[in-house]
């Protein structure tokens, strides 16, 4: 008898059928057949009628059924006590994102089964986050348009377009778009030369042969919105980023495709830090953007 023999068998009699059992057990139906078959011929008993395409418990079967019930859930109940049995995480976590929205989810989720765990998130631009994780000063970073290295790992959360947000009033009642060239009748709010989304913005404009300047220039995603809703100028996130704040509106950007992929990373000779791991498997679990 063995373990493969008696899990077809359980999960044929729970679903009445070898075809709904083979897809939850990812076998083919064949393959599970024949794991059934061999239980009962090395055991020299019937534990299935076979009527043309459907099946029914012998008695034998039956009373196999209720064995197996009980073995199963002592499994799951084993394998929960290990689970709640096993070191509890502790110690920090140092997380430096480009913007915080991207790994609420997966910080809540984190600090819900890793309470011992102390996280410090603090932020900056995509070039400051990846300096900070070279030189051991967090562990966990989040970035935009992160180019491949070999000494990271990074995982994908997606992709966003960017978009232009101005305080509301500001521009005329109605506009729900703008394109690079409406964009230089406006004085605009860029972030430091280390944005990412800023470069994004920049390269795209000389492409079109479009020279964007800035009015005003300010250092972080918080201080840059700030300034868009006092009413300064027109700034720029990506669609995640925009967030919710009644003073500001969304206005898209026409006639380009721009757009701020999100990058999980950590330098790769960590992996091994437990905390790292619980908290990458958090945001791979649900990744954060669409």
């Amino acid at each position: 008898m063995r373990y493969s023999q008696i899990r077809a068998f359980h999960q044929v009699a729970l679903h009445g059928g070898f075809s709904r059992a083979a897809e939850m057990l990812n076998q083919t139906q064949p393959a599970l057949s024949d794991q059934v078959r061999r239980l009962e011929e090395e055991h020299d008993v019937l534990l299935f009628h076979r009527e043309g395409r459907r099946i029914r418990l012998t008695e034998a079967g039956e009373a196999l059924l209720l064995l197996t019930r009980r073995f199963f859930e002592a499994e799951d109940a084993i394998a929960s006590h290990l689970e709640h049995s096993r070191a509890a995480l502790a110690g920090k976590l140092r997380i430096m994102a480009d913007s915080a929205l991207h790994i609420t989810g997966a910080l809540g989720r984190f600090r819900a089964r890793h309470p011992e765990v102390f996280v410090e998130i603090s932020t900056g631009n995509s070039e400051q986050v990846l300096a900070a994780l070279r030189a051991y000063e967090v562990e966990i970073g989040i970035v935009g348009s992160v180019s491949p290295a070999p000494d990271l790992e990074m995982l994908d959360l997606g992709e966003t377009p960017i978009v232009a947000i101005a305080a509301r009033g500001l521009l005329p009642a109605g506009t729900v778009s703008l394109s690079l060239e409406d964009l230089r009748r406006h004085p605009l709010v860029f972030r430091e030369k280390g944005s990412r989304t800023r470069q994004g913005l920049e390269q795209e404009a000389r492409r079109r042969g479009v020279r964007l300047a800035p009015a005003i220039e300010v250092e972080g995603r918080e201080a840059m919105r700030e300034v868009v809703a006092s009413g300064a100028g027109i700034g720029f996130v990506s669609e995640a980023e925009q967030g919710f704040d009644p003073r500001i509106e969304r206005v898209l950007l026409s006639g380009v495709s721009l757009s701020m992929r999100e990058t999980a990373v950590h330098l790769t000779m960590r992996r091994t830090l437990p905390a790292i791991r619980a908290f990458m498997a958090e945001i791979a679990a649900r990744p954060a953007l669409s």
